[in-house]
């Protein structure tokens, strides 16, 4: 029978801030914690799997029977943003942290730019996404100029109005600022924003926003899976994050509730090897946004899911639930990323039940691990569990 992992990131979900918090301005923040005396929050299912049994954690009550393995991890790279995250989770760390912007971009970029798309660039500032279509969004509608911003985040954005600029368009622009930004100004992520609306009360950014990553610096797990014959199904913003390396198949989702019932349909499908899933908006809508009700009742979606999910898993299948980073909505300091531990919730037939193995250095040890238990040999950072995980 083939074997099937299951890695689902619920994109930032924190679990309590790390050691070295304090370099990034994050000490106290705590994405688990904040969320969970919310009255929309419910975990019922990851409680059994563990969450609150997780080194650190003191929210929620432990379960008196884990229905798996699990353990807390920390993050070993130096940063705390969705590309450096996930390309540690596939085993590779990184020393260096990417380009932040905290004054906007310099002159010779955004002159470059403009050069090169023949249009001219508004803001060129850290913003937030919301707040920079009310203060520029009309200026682009009567210009047609583009807006571009950043944030704490490793990122150059690029908002336009569908009308304005067509999405294919932007998507040009967008490939050739990736195209521009190398070594010195290597963002991890240029991002096409479209938007709609007709005025700053009604503009909203649409789903068919688009990432253009940096390519990992070498081999990840969906390398290694793919070349060993391996399906590797990247759902939601996973092509994206690794530029498509390694991606057998690609599902673009529409945000969570879309990427859950994703999830759902490739358990009751047939294939050999990992899907890859990210589901965005508990990051993307609810955590920069410091949207605590909002985020609890993500949550409590993911988990009514998750009830059905277990039911779906296959003798050989593993499934396992992770983050990237945090993004703490009761942090108020700053609407960035947070520096916090994120959880390793494994279960199916081969785990190991009610199985603690403490903190973890390294998001690496997910790739590992699953690299071992597809039986593909690799050489990537972090720690192998799969013997203190698998019968």
């Amino acid at each position: 029978m083939a074997k099937r992992v299951f890695l689902i990131v619920l994109d930032s979900f924190g679990v309590g801030y790390e050691p070295d918090a304090d370099k990034f301005g994050d000490v106290g923040a705590n994405t688990l914690a904040s969320i969970a005396k919310d009255e929309h929050f419910k975990a019922d299912n990851l409680q059994k799997l563990g969450l609150f049994n997780l080194d650190g954690v003191t929210c929620g009550q432990p379960a008196r029977q884990v229905l798996g393995s699990y353990a807390r991890l920390q993050e070993a790279s130096n940063g705390k943003d969705t590309t450096i995250g996930h390309w540690e989770i596939a085993g590779v760390e990184s020393e260096r942290a990417l380009p932040t912007y905290p004054n906007g971009f310099p002159t010779e970029v955004i002159e470059e730019f403009e050069r090169r798309t023949g249009r001219h660039v508004l803001c060129n500032l850290p913003y937030s996404g919301t707040e920079v279509l009310k203060d520029y969004g009309e200026e682009h509608l009567r210009t047609g100029d583009l807006i571009v911003y950043t944030s704490a985040d490793s990122v150059f954005q690029v908002a336009a109005h569908e009308d304005i600029v067509p999405v294919p368009e932007l998507y040009e622009y967008c490939q050739i600022a990736r195209d521009m930004l190398k070594g010195e100004h290597g963002v991890g992520r240029v991002i096409a924003r479209p938007f709609v609306g007709t005025c700053p009360e009604d503009f909203k950014r649409t789903s068919n926003r688009h990432d253009y990553s940096l390519k990992p610096p070498k081999k990840t797990m969906l390398d290694h899976l793919k070349e060993a014959g391996r399906d590797v199904i990247g759902v939601g913003k996973i092509y994206d994050i690794f530029d498509g390396e390694g991606v057998t198949e690609k599902i673009r989702t529409t945000g969570n509730t879309n990427g859950i019932q994703v999830m759902l349909d490739l358990a009751d499908r047939d294939f050999n090897g990992l899907a890859f899933i990210n589901l965005v908006d508990f990051d993307m809508i609810y955590g920069h946004r410091r949207n605590i009700p909002g985020y609890a009742a993500a949550t409590a979606e993911f988990d009514e899911a998750l009830g059905k999910m277990l039911e779906k898993l296959r003798p050989e299948d593993v499934l396992i639930i992770t983050g990237d980073h945090g993004c703490d909505p009761g942090y108020t300091k700053t609407t960035d990323h947070t520096r916090e531990y994120v959880p390793m919730l494994t279960v199916g037939a081969p785990v190991q039940k009610d199985n603690n193995l403490g903190t973890v250095l390294g998001f690496g040890a997910i790739a590992r691990t699953i690299c071992d238990y597809l039986e593909v040999p690799v050489q990537l950072d972090g720690e192998n569990l799969a013997k203190r995980i698998f019968r």
